[in-house]
């Protein structure tokens, strides 16, 4: 066994020496902030072909499916001491081999997500600190911003989800702010299907599911909330709840925002003029009329990089340490940390637009360790270890559909980078 594996997190020592338990709401705050980020503003364009309800059925089956997957990561991880992550787990249960290739695909996407945010974080650092008469170029501000939330993951999980507390929660609040006026404006009538003129509906439910699944990734962060909170399964399977319940809450208000007050035919031409956040605020702000919604986009924007930056970075973080057999200790963390974050942040600093060819293929990458992986692991386990400390209920019918879902979005995410999906464009 891994000699990480041995060595608590600070925070669960001292917590253990004070009696003190860490918070559910920071828990689900990390889970929370890391699933919503900034691309939900393309949820509405992505998914406009399905409209309204069809949307809605597939988040709440995509919200379904990945948190069940989440929670058989659990189940497997807590048949492992506090520490240990997919390296550790998926070697023992499931082989080097597929070991490989879980861990090929889980440090390309959480890699790439990173790089992801490194740029993303330079946008809207820049972008703010023009709003305030700074002049920085967004490549220095990605660096630097990327540089303060290492040093945040390097200081300890409970500095994380302290950060992501206080983050998540301007977030929502920064949301509704921006956002709530548009309840008052929608149109119930619009989000009904135009059954009548003929338009289909379902040639657009396949190119959704890659979509949906991206927008709940989460899973990262099961190990590093069991390191927080020791083997506590009832406490972290809170968490998940909690944490993808609000996600889905905040995606499922959006989409009545936005698909409430801007025609389905009108998404062809934001699709077809890039579909960005500006494009798609441009239309809604012209329902709205409400004044401060740039300062506060801009306010919501800061608050969604960086949830969703430490969220990533802590599961990528921790699993660099289980698989390269770190410590615990400051210098174990500084090694993992630059792990983490020296190939992101120089990929950033020299290729700041390469994001865009790789987020393709992470989809297809984080339907393999986050979907399908986890209910192998579910299913090995329960050979392995026999009645466990947790198990996920639904038995082995639960693992045959979470395969099902895996294997289907993983067909989906295929087809879609052939061009052989149909697309609201």
């Amino acid at each position: 066994m891994r000699g990480t594996l041995n060595s608590p997190s600070r925070y669960l020592m001292l917590a253990r020496q004070h009696n003190r338990r860490p918070s559910i709401l920071a828990g689900a705050m990390v889970i929370g902030g890391t699933i919503v980020g900034a691309g939900m503003f393309s949820l509405p364009v992505m998914m406009s072909g399905l409209w309204f309800y069809g949307s809605v059925a597939m988040l709440v089956l995509t919200w379904f499916c990945t948190l069940h997957s989440g929670l058989m990561i659990l189940e497997a991880n807590l048949n492992y001491p506090p520490g240990a992550s997919f390296s550790t787990i998926t070697h023992d249960l499931l082989g080097s081999h597929w070991n490989r290739i879980n861990g090929l695909s889980l440090l390309f996407v959480l890699y790439t997500l990173t790089y992801a945010y490194v740029s993303a974080s330079g946008a809207v650092v820049h972008q703010t600190a023009e709003a305030m008469g700074i002049s920085v170029s967004s490549r220095s501000a990605g660096g630097l911003f990327a540089v303060g939330v290492a040093v945040i993951v390097w200081l300890s999980t409970r500095a994380v989800t302290r950060m992501a507390t206080l983050m998540f929660g301007a977030k929502i609040l920064t949301f509704f702010l921006t956002f709530g006026g548009l309840l008052g404006h929608v149109q119930f009538a619009t989000l009904l299907p135009a059954a009548h003129d003929g338009t289909s509906y379902l040639p657009y439910l396949l190119i959704t599911l890659p979509f949906c699944m991206t927008s709940f990734g989460f899973h990262g962060n099961v190990p590093s909330l069991m390191k927080h909170f020791g083997k506590d399964p009832q406490r972290i399977q809170r968490c998940l709840m909690i944490g993808t319940l609000v996600a889905l809450a905040l995606y499922l208000v959006w989409m009545l925002c936005s698909m409430g007050n801007i025609p389905r035919e009108a998404f062809r031409d934001i699709a077809s003029r890039g579909g960005n956040i500006d494009v798609l605020i441009a239309v809604l702000g012209k329902v709205a009329n409400t004044n401060g919604v740039d300062l506060l986009l801009l306010l919501f924007s800061n608050f969604a990089v960086v949830c969703s930056f430490l969220g990533v970075t802590l599961g990528l973080f921790d699993f660099l340490s289980d698989a390269l057999e770190l410590d615990d200790s400051p210098l174990g963390r500084f090694k993992a940390a630059l792990a983490t974050f020296a190939p992101p942040i120089t990929a950033g600093m020299c290729w700041p637009g390469g994001f865009n060819h790789a987020i393709g293929y992470a989809g297809l990458a984080a339907t393999v360790w986050a979907v399908i992986t986890p209910a192998l692991l579910a299913r090995a386990s329960r050979l392995r270890f026999g009645n466990t400390l947790y198990r996920t209920w639904g038995g082995s019918g639960m693992i045959v559909l979470i395969l099902i879902f895996g294997v289907f979005t993983a067909i989906s995410q295929v087809l879609n980078l052939m061009d052989l999906l149909p697309a609201w464009r």
